[in-house]
């Protein structure tokens, strides 16, 4: 793994998702077989693989703290092509400066990780005015998460990361996405532990190879996802979980 520290020139960064993301990397450990984030390699110079490669912002904070004044509030992603909470995060607390600054500013927050490290930073979700803390939840079956996810954090450890947040009285969601095989019993594990969910299907390429060699190619079709997520929704609504496409 190839880290470099580096110095960004902005960071509250307009989004077609969300007003604002802050992405407080670039690169990301997890390196999931299906990112949508490896676009993001052409822009960095660097010619190590993605998932093999880093960058810290480490003025992230200082950035924000100028920026946050010149600009008008709106709701903030953290983050969009990079995991916050990559086990980089532990050692350098970019993310929970800048959540620190978003807290203390009164800025809308929506948390977006696979890591229960976000846990670490529960003061700084408590003290924000409107933050949100969501973890993405692919499937309900580890054995799956290691086939696409290998360098991603347990299931169970995402699921009970969840149910601490929510406990702690911090509004929570899942973000199915993509849907991979072994989702169908998501629903269950996932009651009393979020306020909604967000369902998305597979839209993209870059895990083709993976389905073809564990023969799961019928697990990326149309058939399966529309299937799949009339499974999902009707499980969840029975649940009184609200669903976000």
């Amino acid at each position: 793994m190839i880290v470099k520290e580096v110095h960004a020139k902005t960071i509250l960064s307009s989004s077609k998702v969300y007003p604002y993301v802050i992405n407080p990397y670039t690169g990301c450990q997890h390196n999931c077989t299906y990112c949508y984030a490896r676009f993001m390699k052409r822009f960095t110079g660097h010619r190590e693989p993605w998932g093999q490669f880093v960058d810290v912002k480490i003025n992230a904070p200082d950035l924000l703290r100028k920026e946050i004044t010149k600009k008008k509030p709106g709701k903030v992603w953290v983050s969009g092509v990079c995991d916050p909470y990559q086990p980089f995060e532990a050692k350098y607390l970019v993310t929970r400066k800048c959540l620190e600054i978003l807290a203390q500013n009164d800025w809308s927050v929506v948390i977006q990780t696979r890591s229960p490290l976000i846990l670490r930073d529960m003061d700084v979700l408590k003290r924000g005015k409107n933050f949100e803390a969501g973890l993405s939840i692919t499937t309900a079956d580890d054995r799956i998460r290691k086939i696409f996810e290998p360098n991603a954090p347990a299931i169970e450890e995402r699921i009970n990361a969840l149910d601490s947040l929510h406990k702690a009285g911090i509004r929570t969601y899942a973000m199915i996405a993509p849907i991979l095989p072994g989702v169908e019993d998501l629903a269950e594990m996932l009651a009393g532990k979020i306020d909604y969910v967000i369902i998305d299907r597979m839209n993209y390429n870059h895990a083709d190879w993976v389905y073809r060699k564990y023969n799961l190619m019928d697990k990326k079709s149309d058939a399966y996802f529309d299937q799949t997520e009339r499974l999902l929704s009707s499980a969840f609504a029975k649940l009184g979980i609200s669903i976000r496409y």
